[in-house]
């Protein structure tokens, strides 16, 4: 089996934290290269994780011909740049959520790679975690009954860091863009339809480039079913999921980040409960080998590129209605 090629652009956290880790241990990939524009930090950190190949910029990793696939950790403001500038480097694109900085971006991208050829993915690894399916498969078999309602809240307080990107507003900074977007995702993937309206209240904090340090709003879809959620970085930590019916609700907790040990099902029915689980998956291998796998053509892609677009419409309606206390409609 050929090994699909990686490159990383950039030396962010989550790449040590997730997603070397989750290349190195697949079956599909292979970590060729990474690229900073601090070459010194790019070879400390190819030393580091025992990659062949390192860059002082990114346009010389994209120029390397034996990389096929890159995977785009940047600042949320330098996602539609790059990812483009791959794709006419003929790399296929693994880019960090959100996608982009607003919907428009989001479709230049989407075209961009289609013009090109290429796949892109948006990298929201746990919607690659077998529980998803298995908790969509619950749905549709009645054991809940009728849905009625979703919860999302995904929350962490990292209000002290200095010199956060997540604090700077032009780049992309913010709670809405940084975790909100995992319960907004969530709840249209199970719905399976996209939302008619947001109403958003949000912490606009001075402090922080006046970035979003917090959001709580209501999201409606059709069918008269709603998304409550609330996200933040300026909060305890929390991160859960719970999805309401009229005869049980499904809660995975925690629900958008879960460890081998932590990726269980807990189901209620009336007076009664079970946990299926755990799974013992990581679901950052498991989205490199399924985008491997697309880019291979063993697969059809889990998620198409439009779905990162319609997220984004999302997010900008969120950040629409917190901006004018009103109601958005989409």
């Amino acid at each position: 089996m050929t090994r699909l090629r990686w490159g990383i652009l950039g030396v962010a956290a989550i790449g040590d934290r997730a997603v070397i880790p989750a290349i190195q241990a697949s079956e599909t990939g292979q970590l060729l290269a990474i690229a900073s524009r601090d070459e010194s930090k790019a070879r400390t950190k190819a030393e580091q994780y025992g990659i062949p190949r390192s860059y002082g910029s990114y346009q010389a990793l994209l120029d390397d011909p034996d990389i096929d696939a890159v995977y785009i950790p940047l600042p949320n403001h330098l996602h539609k740049r790059w990812t483009i500038a791959a794709a006419q480097a003929g790399k296929h694109v693994l880019c960090e959520k959100p996608l982009a900085m607003n919907a428009q971006e989001a479709q230049e991208i989407v075209e961009a790679c289609a013009a090109a050829g290429v796949h892109l993915a948006e990298a929201f690894m746990y919607r690659h975690h077998p529980r998803i399916a298995r908790v969509k498969e619950i749905i549709a078999g009645g054991e809940i009954g009728q849905l009625r309602a979703i919860r999302g809240v995904f929350t962490y307080n990292g209000a002290a860091s200095k010199g956060d990107i997540r604090h700077v507003r032009e780049w992309g900074g913010g709670a809405l863009y940084d975790v909100g977007c995992y319960p907004l995702s969530a709840a249209r993937l199970i719905m399976g339809v996209e939302p008619e309206a947001v109403t958003v209240h949000a912490l606009f904090s001075e402090e922080h480039d006046n970035v979003d340090m917090m959001a709580s709003g209501l999201v409606e879809f059709p069918g008269h079913v709603a998304l409550t959620f609330d996200c933040g970085m300026w909060a305890a930590p929390r991160n859960e999921l719970e999805i309401v019916g009229t005869e049980g609700r499904i809660v995975l907790n925690p629900s958008f980040l879960p460890s081998a040990e932590t990726d269980d099902i807990a189901v209620y029915i009336g007076d009664f409960s079970r946990r299926e689980g755990p799974y013992g998956v990581d679901a950052y291998v498991r989205q490199s080998d399924q985008f491997a796998r697309v880019v291979r053509g063993e697969e059809l892609p889990a998620y198409r590129p439009e779905d990162s677009v319609n997220n984004m419409r999302l997010i900008d309606a969120c950040l629409g209605s917190a901006r004018t206390r009103q109601r958005v409609t989409l």
